[in-house]
């Protein structure tokens, strides 16, 4: 698995150390006039924390679509050269974690298929749950013969949503959407396009965000309201829960392809981690969640100690809290290297044994001869945190008390989440007790579900908090029909490729969107 490469570095202090991987970012954009590219390239930017393995683009002129992907960051993948080849007015862009398929080029998005009227390109973020379903539905549609990115490798969920859409010869791409979209079950916030439309949808539950924005000169959608700030475009509202929107020369039209009264899931995990802290969720501030966290997670859990420090960056807010709450000082005991990214590099048994730090380092006259509060926004094997304990306590703390601003992890998450196993989870293993002697801490303190809970200021009914308290929202299918590598199994019953994509022009810039540049 790939090192994380975003700014919040805490699960990166070890090398190879897995966390707990994001969601996918998605951004789209019909903007006549404006560089539509350009300004994909920049919404991806402030996405880039919900996916690092890959990114791509999409562009219409109204002709032809133009798409480049590829492995890496958004600031690898595009140089000035890809963005100006991408001309267009319509734009969609998309930052990957995998969580349905490998981590592989023919699984980057945006996805390309073909319609009845043209051509499609797809972006999504979360993941579904009735896969195995949907492959049985691709088959009975359009016989066994594996289609589009099916046929060239693509192990996606996406994938299969984008052979859905091609739909019958007499449909709209319009039409063919609100005929699939009921289809779907599990998290999904869809951005997608053909040559003259940008279309966007959110599952009915609204597990994941997806937010609505206005330019001078037209509209955006991104997962997160920072995209809409770093594009100057301003927040108009959410993408509705069972909502498709269609934006083109004629404005926006709204449908619904789920009744109102499902009930909602919204993320928790995105509160705690996931998000941005400068984002709105359902009109919640992230950062105001998180210190509001910190603050119950000091009521839950007080103790003497001399400093409050956070694990950079995602423990910062919190850490706040928990010092405003508590009266103890906060302060900075632990700094990071702010340029290191994505490491290719993999240190050998040696280097590891030299404790080798690429993020973080403890700031010893800070810490030495402390009682600290060490504020970590959540524990999945306990590994990092066990390596940062020891860390401090070579660097002189007197005493180390762990604090986690989130419940014990103790379920997978099968809605955009890529958590280590069960069997992997030390939740499941331990009592609290043991895992704190197992971290080496003097104390460990997790806030309480209530607590989490009531900090984000939303009703407990519209929370899926299942990877803490194993209740599934959406039903879920048999574990046989689950996982993130369904579709490299053999078995599934998918047929021989069928090249469905031989009408879609390469994008200049990018060699072909279909071959590895």
């Amino acid at each position: 698995m790939a090192p994380r490469a975003d700014g919040r570095l805490n699960h990166d202090l070890l090398p190879n150390e897995k966390g707990p991987q994001d969601a996918c970012g998605v951004f789209g954009v019909w903007a006549p006039g404006e560089e539509v590219a350009k300004l994909t390239y920049f919404g991806l930017y402030a996405l880039q924390h919900r996916g690092q393995e890959s990114a791509g683009i999409a562009t219409s002129n109204g002709q032809q679509l133009l798409v480049y992907k590829d492995m890496g960051l958004v600031s690898q993948v595009f140089d000035e050269t890809a963005l100006n080849a991408l001309q267009g007015h319509i734009a969609i862009g998309h930052t990957r974690y995998s969580t349905t398929g490998g981590s592989t080029w023919e699984n980057a998005q945006p996805t390309l298929g073909a319609t009845a009227a043209g051509t499609v390109a797809l972006g999504h973020n979360g993941n579904l749950t009735n896969t195995a379903e949907l492959v049985d539905l691709v088959a009975e549609r359009y016989g066994s013969q594996r289609r589009g990115e099916l046929a060239r490798g693509n192990t996606t969920d996406t994938a299969l949503v984008t052979a859905l859409l091609a739909g019958d010869p007499d449909h709209t791409l319009e039409a063919t959407a609100l005929e699939v979209l009921p289809r779907l079950r599990g998290a999904f916030c869809l951005v997608f396009m053909d040559e003259h439309t940008l279309y966007a949808a959110r599952d009915p539950q609204g597990v994941r965000p997806l937010v609505l924005g206005r330019l001078e000169r037209g509209w955006v959608v991104a997962s997160e309201t920072p995209a809409l700030d770093i594009v100057g475009a301003s927040f108009v509202r959410e993408i509705e829960p069972g909502e498709f929107v269609a934006i083109d020369a004629d404005g926006l039209r709204s449908h619904r392809f789920a009744p109102r009264d499902e009930p909602r899931a919204g993320c928790v995990f995105e509160y705690v981690y996931l998000a941005r802290p400068d984002t709105t969720i359902a009109g919640r501030s992230v950062h105001a969640a998180r210190v509001e966290m910190g603050r119950r997670l000091a009521m839950e859990h007080p103790v003497d100690a001399d400093l409050v420090i956070p694990v950079p960056e995602s423990g910062t807010p919190a850490a706040v809290g928990y010092a405003q709450e508590s009266g103890i000082p906060f302060g900075q005991g632990l700094t990071k290297n702010a340029y290191v990214g994505r490491t290719f590099i993999q240190p050998s048994q040696t280097l590891r044994q030299l404790g080798i730090r690429l993020k973080l380092n403890p700031l010893r006259e800070v810490i030495r001869g402390k009682r600290l509060v060490v504020v970590d926004d959540s524990i999945v094997r306990g590994n990092t945190q066990r390596a940062l304990v020891r860390m401090l306590r070579e660097a002189g703390a007197a005493e180390v008390h762990v604090r986690i601003s989130s419940p014990p992890v103790k379920w997978p998450c099968f809605y955009g989440i890529d958590f280590a196993s069960r069997a992997e989870l030390i939740a499941n293993g331990l009592a609290i007790d043991e895992i704190g002697a197992s971290l080496g801490a003097d104390s460990l303190g997790y806030i309480s579900e209530d607590g989490m809970v009531a900090a984000t200021e939303q009703p407990r009914s519209q929370l899926c908090t299942a990877c803490f308290s194993g209740q599934y929202p959406i039903e879920l299918p048999p574990a046989d029909r689950l996982g993130k590598h369904l579709l490299e199994q053999n078995e599934l019953p998918l047929g021989a490729p069928e090249d469905g994509l031989m009408s879609i022009l390469p994008a200049t810039g990018g060699a072909s969107a279909l071959e590895h540049p």
